[in-house]
Parts: C-alpha cells; structure tokens; sequence
C-alpha cells in the first residue's frame, strides 16, 4: 500500500512537470521599438514653418503667398524625412519574451 502511494505522488509530480514544460517552450523573444512617429510628426510641423518663413522671405514681391505655400511643402517633406531618419537611428529597442 505505501508504494502505490509513493508511486502516484511520484506519478502526480512528474505529470505536472511534464503538463507545465509546453508552457515555457512556447515563449518566443519579440523585439520591441519604441515608436518613431512623435518625432516624425514634430519635423513634419518644425520643417513646415522654417519652410514656410525661408519661402517667403526668397520669394519675390509679387508672389509671397506662393513662396510661403511650396516653401511650408517643401519644408515639411524634409523635415518630416530628416526627423524619421534620425529618429530611427537614435531609437531604444529592447527583446520581450511573450
């Protein structure tokens, strides 16, 4: 009687060890980026006004409305590419195991 005892205990413990093993093996390792677009967003509107002011001020007399237009345009393009650019160089990464 007492080693049919030990033998279900034995049996009970390993089979939770056993049932317990899948869990931990289906874990995989994710890499996790901190998100790039509040930087992007912030060249986007810096690169627009300097754009904008550089354009009005190039422009000629007749035309500073459309000086300040294509020069906020053109601003905004690049600084919205300069400021994802960096971002993602300058960007923290870290592994989460999920």
């Amino acid at each position: 009687m007492r080693n049919r005892l030990i033998a279900a205990f034995v049996f009970a413990v390993s089979s939770t060890a056993v049932a317990a093993t899948p869990a931990f093996a289906e874990k995989h390792r994710v890499l996790v980026c901190k998100s790039v677009k509040k930087s992007a967003t912030k060249g986007t509107v810096v690169g627009a006004v300097a754009g904008g002011v550089l354009g009005n001020v190039v422009a000629g007399h007749g035309a500073k409305t459309e000086g300040t237009v294509i020069g906020a345009g053109v601003g905004a393009v690049a600084g919205h590419e300069i400021a994802k650019n960096r971002a993602k160089k300058n960007r923290e990464c870290h592994y989460v195991y999920r």
